[in-house]
């Protein structure tokens, strides 16, 4: 294969790249904290791309199973041109704890709309994002300022967290001897949570990362198992 052909299908593979990483629709945000104290939490959902979008918008409990959940998300289906934004609003329209933070699943699903003419195959895509309540009585706080209340613990092949907190703690990473903990996800306001060590560690140093409310990454906080 010469220079040229190679240069060409380079040039093809970079180009479908872009395309991809422009295409579809943008959600604002990783997470929603819902302010216990205020009427509703928001959402934007932007489309860029070149074709119109079906999108549908629904809450899950964490198991997500058949139990209603104490919400309401307006509106849960809407077309979205290109260069529209649209704003998903969710209600709290039922009783949840006031000492604790509560946790379920937000899920955006965009269906692309495509020419009658063309048979062609349109992807949809599902987006799933942490809906967390707070309540009033919370929101002094944010849980990066108790990560050092987390307790650790091995437990067979595993690490135990321990959260006598009334926060969720969402884990960016977790290491334990240097070595990345795979997996990580999170663990409950007074739940524990494990994970399976990694490959060849059995104690040492400990780090951990947790994930604030918009997403960003806070500070290396060090214990030990």
């Amino acid at each position: 294969m010469n220079f040229v052909s190679k240069t060409l299908i380079a040039l093809v593979i970079a180009s479908t790249a872009i395309s991809a990483a422009n295409a579809g629709v943008v959600i604002g945000g990783t997470r929603v904290i819902y302010d216990g104290g205020k009427k509703e939490a928001s959402l934007s959902v932007n489309n860029p791309d070149s074709v119109p979008y079906l999108i549908q918008s629904w809450i899950d409990t964490q198991s997500g199973g058949a139990e209603k959940v104490p919400f309401i998300i307006t509106p849960p289906l809407f077309r979205l041109d290109h260069g529209q934004q649209n704003i998903l609003r969710v209600v709290r329209a039922g009783n949840l704890p006031d000492n604790k933070e509560s946790m379920f699943w937000l899920s955006i699903k965009s269906i692309p709309s495509a020419p009658k003419a063309e048979n062609s195959l349109q992807v949809a895509v599902k987006t799933r994002i942490k809906l967390i309540y707070r309540p009033e009585a919370l929101k002094k706080e944010v849980p990066e300022q108790l990560a050092g209340q987390l307790t650790w613990q091995k437990v067979g092949n595993q690490v135990q967290v321990t959260n006598p907190t009334n926060y969720y703690m969402n884990f960016n990473q977790i290491t334990v001897g240097g070595k990345a903990v795979p997996e990580v996800t999170f663990v409950a306001p007074g739940g524990t949570a494990r994970f399976n060590l990694p490959a060849g560690v059995s104690s040492g140093p400990l780090s951990f990362k947790i994930i604030g409310d918009f997403g960003g990454i806070g500070e290396v906080h060090n214990a030990s198992i």
